[in-house]
Parts: structure tokens; C-alpha cells; sequence
């Protein structure tokens, strides 16, 4: 059976297909509803932000090009399963001021369900001894456009796919390349990302990657648990630390505490499959982080307090290391090593869980994981 694909963007070539609409009605085999929708944002601090919109038929979500190929928000049905962000986007790069002195612009424009940290830093604002800003909050990668835009659709395994290439790059430094394919099949309720970081230059090269994955209401509410097959933990600072008894559950919203953060190390099986659940406190929806920990071996849990009640918000994030500085991760030897013209993949999955029975099997695989062994706590 064919593969359609409709290129939607090629910068080299000059190429950029208009506005459309692509359904199952351009495939004459195809007898399920299913759409990709494209769309060029006006107006505000969206202005000019490419967005493509992906109906399987039980979910939608939307993957903005014009930052790094996120993805900004998702749906089950009528219900949407990500986050409200006060930051109105998604925010078009230009206006996202990440060289400003205190290296945290990057939260000018952080709203979306899934937002890539990397590629050179993924971490906090880094400083050299005379001030100067070195590595902006969380990296550059979330904020960098696509230059090559593809989807396509495989009548075979019915799939929907949506590519992208994005470069990180800086003169006489690094020269870093993401391929990333977004995908999912009719009728899940999963999303697919598989990412492909090159190494574009002929001398040896470093990079990271975090997936800062966001969910608030109604996964995130009073009640609300995470559930992941811990092996280590390690609360980040002192008020972490101090909410150790409750670390994986969400309460009443405490505004003297601004956030809490745990570092893990999580079990896998025989391949080094895992995964990490958030669920509701009614445990009738959830959602499931399924990755491999040889490509993605840390995890970071973000759980933050502040702001009006709707504006909560709890981070899910695999990375190739913990989101800290970078100076500090290369010590430890959490950075990524690639060759010259070396490319390594990464994958992650993101499975939406709509009752309880699907949210009981992933706290059952989990607990097959954690074999009854507790975290060793640091």
C-alpha cells in the first residue's frame, strides 16, 4: 500500500505550501476519518506561527514548526489534556527574548504540552566569571524554526506523520541538527515522537536533550499521583527535600513553596523499556511517559505551586541528564557524545489513558518494573 506525503516547507528550495486542509477524503483507500489541518497564526505574539493540527479520529493534537516541532496542545474529544499556561501562545521566536541578561527569557514563551530542552544546554541560565550570559535557561532548540516541514500518511499501518529538520548552530562552536517525526496511528490515543540529533561538523561534539512534557487540569487535581518504577531518587534542593513524604502526590496548592523538583533514576526491563504515570485522583484518567532509559537514562518530576489554581502544572521530563547546569552535567559525564557526522536517535511516547481500567494495566506494568523494591533515596 502507498505512503502519501505532502511537503509542506523546504527553506533551500524556496518552498512553502499555502494554508490546507488534507483528510481521508484525498485517499481513496482510507475509510476512517482523519485529518491534517495547516495553519499560519496573525496577530499578537503569535504572528507568523506555523501550527499543524492532527486528527486520528479519537485524539487531536497540534505540532508547532516554528518552535523546534513541539507539540503545543492535545485533545480527547472535547477534552483537552495539557496545560493553561498565563503565557498566551504559542509565542513566535522573535518575541521570546533569550539572550536578556538574566538568561530566563525562555519563559516568555513556554505554554505547550511538549517542549524540547537542548540541544547544546538544557538546564538553568549559566553565567561566565564576568557575567556574561553563556547558556540561556533550557537551550535554544524550542525556539529554533524548522526549515523542512514534511507529513504523510501510510495506508498500510495508518499511520499520520508529521517531520521537521531544525538546526542548532553557532559559527566556530557546534553545529547540531534534529530530525523529528511526530506520529500516530487512527484511532489511539498516543502520540509517537522519535528524534534524531546529528552532529553536523568533522570534529567531536556535545549535546542534551530533556522532553519538558506539562500536564495541569484534569489529569493534575486534588489527589493527583505519580507513579514510576523509582530505583533512585533525589530531591534537587532543601524544599524538595522537605516534601519527601509526599513526593509523588499532588495536595492543596501551598504558595510559600514555589516548586519542587526530583531527579530519577528509573527500573526497566530486559531491553530498557520504561515508563512514568500521572493520574487523576479518581484514578479514571491518566497518562503515560513511555521511553528507553539507554537513550534517555534520567528523570526529572517538576511539580509547581505557584499561580492561580488553573494555572498548576506538573512536568513529566526523560532527558539525557538532569536539567542543571551544564558545566556541572559535563563533569558528571551526563552530556551526549557524538563523533564527527554522528547521529543518535531518541524516543518518546506519550499514551492518554481515558478510564480506569487502561489507568489500573500502566500502574500494573509499573509495579512489575519496581519489583517491590523501593527507591534508594539520596
Amino acid at each position: 500500500m502507498a505512503v502519501h506525503r505532502w511537503l509542506l516547507c523546504d527553506a533551500k528550495q524556496r518552498h512553502y505550501a499555502e494554508p490546507q486542509r488534507i483528510s481521508s477524503a484525498a485517499v481513496s483507500t482510507s475509510s476512517s476519518m482523519w485529518s491534517i489541518e495547516t495553519q499560519t497564526l496573525r496577530g499578537g505574539r503569535q504572528d507568523g506561527v506555523d501550527v499543524i493540527e492532527v486528527d486520528n479520529g479519537a485524539m487531536r493534537f497540534v505540532v508547532v514548526p516554528t518552535r523546534g516541532m513541539n507539540v503545543w496542545k492535545c485533545w480527547l474529544g472535547s477534552r483537552e489534556l495539557s496545560w493553561p499556561s498565563p503565557v498566551e501562545g504559542p509565542v513566535h521566536p522573535q518575541f521570546v527574548p533569550l539572550e536578556e541578561a538574566s538568561g530566563a527569557g525562555w519563559l516568555e514563551g513556554f505554554d505547550e504540552l511538549l517542549t524540547r530542552c537542548g540541544l547544546h544546554s538544557n538546564g538553568p541560565s549559566e553565567f561566565a566569571a564576568d557575567g556574561r550570559l553563556t547558556n540561556p535557561l533550557h537551550g535554544r532548540i524550542a525556539n529554533s524554526p524548522a526549515h523542512w516541514v514534511e507529513a504523510s500518511y501510510d495506508e498500510e499501518s495508518q499511520e499520520i506523520a508529521i517531520e521537521g529538520i531544525v538546526c542548532e548552530q553557532r559559527f566556530g562552536a557546534y553545529s547540531l541538527q534534529l530530525t523529528s517525526r511526530i506520529s500516530t496511528r487512527l484511532g489511539e490515543t498516543a502520540l509517537r515522537v522519535n528524534d534524531r540529533v546529528a552532529n553536523r561538523t568533522s570534529r567531536p561534539a556535545d549535546c542534551q536533550l530533556l522532553y519538558h512534557i506539562n500536564f495541569g487540569s484534569p489529569l493534575l487535581d486534588e489527589g493527583s499521583q505519580f507513579i514510576a518504577p523509582a530505583a533512585r531518587l533525589t530531591p534537587r534542593d532543601e524544599i524538595s527535600a522537605a516534601g519527601l513524604n509526599d513526593w509523588d502526590r499532588y495536595s492543596a496548592r501551598d504558595e510559600t513553596v514555589a516548586e519542587e523538583v526530583y531527579f530519577l533514576e528509573l527500573a526497566a526491563d530486559a531491553q530498557g523499556n520504561t515508563q512514568a504515570l500521572l493520574k487523576n485522583g479518581a484514578g479514571q484518567l491518566g497518562v503515560s511517559v513511555r521511553f528507553n532509559v539507554r537513550q534517555l537514562p534520567y528523570f526529572t518530576l517538576w511539580k509547581d505551586r505557584l499561580g492561580a489554581e488553573k494555572f498548576r502544572v506538573t512536568g513529566l521530563e526523560p532527558g539525557t541528564n538532569y536539567p542543571n547546569q551544564r558545566t556541572l552535567e559535563s563533569r558528571a559525564g551526563r552530556v551526549v557524545s557524538l563523533g564527527a557526522a554522528e547521529e543518535k536517535e531518541f524516543e518518546v511516547m506519550i499514551q492518554f489513558h481515558a478510564e480506569a481500567t487502561a489507568v489500573k494495566q500502566a500502574c500494573d506494568e509499573i509495579a512489575f518494573l519496581q519489583s517491590s523494591l523501593p527507591p534508594r533515596v539520596v
